[in-house]
């Protein structure tokens, strides 16, 4: 199987795992794992490393709408390096505190690749899941499209300072909180726009029309060396971490003016389909 396959078949037997996070008494929790081979670049430092796999739990925690409140690691390498594991627990202490969350620790494992699998918890009473979207809704993300993309191109051209940097991003959890009174429903952007899309109107059971220019970062026009580049990178790439919502067309201009963040609308939410200016958009993106 595939991954996606696997996905829906781990949905099927457990319906509370479709969404980004599940969702027990009030509180929602997520895990995820990272290994150096698939998610961390030649010249990621152990601090970027941590940020970003504690941000990728916490990112989770953002679409569902909840406020964030701890995160763990299983931190897992070959050996033990003094300076690389502080420099780890500083990056995933600092993505915690710029949530207002809380690293409190994990676990430590041999392991012959490095290797991190985290967890996030979150708070709220009204959790926004995948499945609320209507037609006629907006079809919004905030932020930009293809940082991560970006990141990988500096990696592999040596730019190891300006890649570190993309890496690091900020997980949305202040713009799920506001959103989450407005949007009908909503999940993160890791698997990229298209497939994000495409998961949630699935779990809507309708379609989608969206239609560019996409808020595509700049950091992919440095990178790209063509238009067809540029498109696939924003687009399809993922790993952005950005919130992918539906909102009711009524209550887009004051999310917007909710929002801590920039939130661009990207499109509107049909009976059936996924188009991009008027194309079929296909069900393709990040893959572990």
């Amino acid at each position: 199987m595939d991954e996606q396959t696997a996905l829906r078949l781990v949905g099927q037997r457990l319906p509370a795992a479709s969404d980004d996070c599940a969702v027990l008494d009030g509180q929602v929790i997520t895990t995820d794992m990272l290994h150096e081979r698939t998610d961390f670049p030649a010249g990621t430092t152990r601090y970027t490393a941590g940020w970003r796999a504690v941000g990728a739990s916490l990112s989770d925690v953002a679409a569902m709408g909840a406020a964030a409140t701890a995160a763990v690691a299983v931190y897992a390498a070959p050996e033990f390096d003094e300076t690389e594991l502080s420099a780890f627990l500083d990056g995933a202490t600092a993505v915690c505190a710029a949530v207002g969350a809380e690293y409190v620790g994990g676990d430590l494992d041999g392991h012959s690749e490095f290797t991190v699998a985290t967890t996030a918890l979150g708070e709220t009473d009204d959790p926004v899941r995948r499945s609320g979207a209507d037609p006629g809704d907006a079809l919004c993300v905030t932020g930009t499209l293809g940082r991560t993309a970006a990141a990988i191109r500096l990696f592999e051209r040596g730019d190891h300072e300006a890649a570190n940097a993309l890496f690091q991003f900020t997980p949305r959890v202040a713009a799920g909180r506001a959103l989450a009174p407005y949007a009908s429903a909503m999940l993160d952007s890791s698997d990229g726009l298209a497939r994000s899309v495409h998961q949630l109107v699935g779990a809507s059971d309708c379609g989608a029309a969206l239609a560019g220019p996409l808020p595509v970062d700049d950091r992919v026009d440095e990178v790209a060396e063509s238009a067809e580049e540029r498109h696939e990178l924003g687009v399809f790439f993922g790993e952005d971490f950005e919130l992918v919502a539906a909102v009711p067309e009524d209550d887009f201009e004051s999310a917007r003016g909710a929002v801590p963040c920039s939130l661009h609308r990207v499109g509107t939410v049909t009976d059936s389909g996924v188009t991009l200016d008027g194309d079929p958009l296909s069900d393709r993106g990040y893959s572990h």
